[in-house]
């Protein structure tokens, strides 16, 4: 579960500006830590959402809290850090492999060290600890169409929450926060055990999981504004598809506020599957709920009251290591 203190907004560069930001120019980004306010109200949201998960048996850990504020530098560029909100985006877990992804905003470079000390302890009980080729990161990796922003095939470069994972097959999306190469590079490193793909030419916005979510095995729940039926990865066509009506209570924040935001106005799509009968939802997304209960789905509904300020949902803020049952293939 991730852990918001000492949040700050991306340093304004190019790195932030193709992942985060590609319609404004470097001097628009917002700069500094995120306002307090925020942060506490992010931590008690959290602290309801951790309690949910305990009551139904889960195990929840957290990373330490990391000086964002401080600067570091490679010998082509400086930066200071982003936060740890997110763990969905630094750290890949596909079986008993964890892998350390090769993240776009420089911002990000240290941040998988706020896990460490987990992943020391994953690696002594039997994980597959990998970290992915360190990117450089440097001007020309941003050097691309501001309209179309999908850093170049330089080096591999992606975010851990560009890829859905669904059982031994992965949908990975090419996006301002994933190129091509990252997942040539994941398809060599997993082997024939796994499948890689692709998603390319529906989302440049960052992150595949407000654009897919995967409610159980063989439901599927996706964003009408990105795919229809024509458009749906091929494997896709062998589950069940619902679409999401529109987010509701989307006027509850003001202009200034919509402003700074990170997240896109479909973040309180992004649910989190506790179990195959179980989601973690938007309490404020009363069609969603009610479609999702129409399918047979419990539903949790919790609050995350800046999840689009931070740009992250209940799928964000989590990364499931282990669960339950056998690593499956659920398509031909």
């Amino acid at each position: 579960m991730g852990n918001p203190l000492g949040a700050r907004f991306p340093t304004a560069d190019p790195s932030t500006q193709v992942a985060e930001f590609p319609d404004r120019s470097l001097e628009e980004i917002p700069q500094g830590p995120f306002p307090q306010w925020i942060i506490e109200e992010t931590e008690e949201d959290l602290r309801e959402f951790i309690a949910v998960l305990e009551r139904e048996g889960v195990t929840v850990k957290r990373p330490e809290t990391w000086p964002h504020e401080a600067t570091f530098s490679t010998i082509e560029w400086e930066s200071k850090g982003f936060y740890n909100y997110c763990p969905r985006d630094v750290m890949l877990v596909i079986g008993n492999h964890i892998i350390e992804t090769p993240n776009v905003i420089r911002s990000r470079a240290q941040e998988a060290f706020s896990y460490r000390t987990m992943m020391v302890d994953y690696l002594k009980s039997g994980a597959k600890w990998y970290s992915a080729p360190k990117p450089m990161l440097l001007d020309s990796l941003f050097d691309v169409d501001l309209n179309k922003p999908t850093p170049c095939n330089d080096e591999p470069a992606f975010d851990a929450a560009n890829i859905l994972r669904l059982g031994r097959d992965l949908i990975y999306l090419v996006s301002g926060t994933g190129n091509r190469l990252g997942g040539q590079w994941l398809q060599t490193i997993l082997g024939d055990t796994f499948r890689v793909h692709f998603l390319e030419d529906v989302y440049y916005g960052s992150h595949i999981d407000s654009t897919f979510v995967a409610l159980r095995p063989g439901l599927m729940l996706c964003n009408p504004t990105r795919v229809n039926d024509d458009t749906l990865p091929a494997i896709l066509k062998q589950w069940d598809i619902i679409y999401s009506p529109p987010m509701e209570s989307t006027n509850k924040h003001d202009a200034d506020y919509l402003s700074k935001s990170i997240g896109s106005e479909w973040i309180d799509m992004n649910l989190f599957s506790v179990s195959p009968d179980l989601v973690a939802v938007d309490r404020d997304q009363k069609a969603l709920i009610k479609l999702l209960e129409k399918h047979g789905l419990d539903v949790a509904p919790l609050k995350l009251r800046h999840s689009k300020m931070l740009g992250g949902g209940f799928h964000c803020v989590t990364l499931d290591i282990r669960r339950e049952g056998t690593l499956q293939r659920y398509f031909d």
